[in-house]
């Protein structure tokens, strides 16, 4: 496989980065994806990084930072390039950058439906901590 190149998102991708995460299944009803773009944006830019291959947008991530810990969203890799090493790579890239800020551990949430999701990140060492994720909507996307 070619080298990914790895970048910041660019405004210009938005309809294509909503495509990736059409084709990952990483859409929900609750989430205006052009909204939690908007939000990424407006709160850490430099944390949302985009994967080529050639000129191909083939994966995506959002990392975010509250000075305690790390999290990870809208990690996605096109179904066609998945299992060759581009989750590894993005979250290996997430990683430094977290490490850059002084983090010390990561936090990602995955839907108890998405075994795909849930084998992966356990390959890459992240383990069941044992916890319950609970969220609230505090107001209308």
């Amino acid at each position: 496989m070619e080298q990914l190149n790895i970048i910041k998102f660019d405004a210009k991708y938005e309809n294509s980065v909503i495509e990736l995460w059409k084709h990952c299944n990483l859409l929900v009803k609750q989430n205006n994806p052009k909204v939690d773009i908007k939000e990424k944006m407006n709160f850490q830019p430099d944390l949302f990084f985009l994967g080529f291959l050639k000129n191909k947008l083939v994966s995506s991530i959002m990392i975010g930072y509250d000075g305690h810990r790390g999290w990870i969203n809208y990690l996605a890799v096109h179904p066609n390039f998945q299992r060759n090493g581009i989750g590894t790579i993005m979250m290996d890239f997430a990683t430094k950058k977290l490490l850059e800020l002084g983090c010390q551990k990561i936090n990602v949430q995955v839907r108890n439906s998405n075994r795909f999701a849930v084998n992966f990140y356990q390959k890459i060492g992240f383990t069941d901590d044992q916890v319950i994720g609970m969220g609230k909507r505090i107001q209308k996307r």
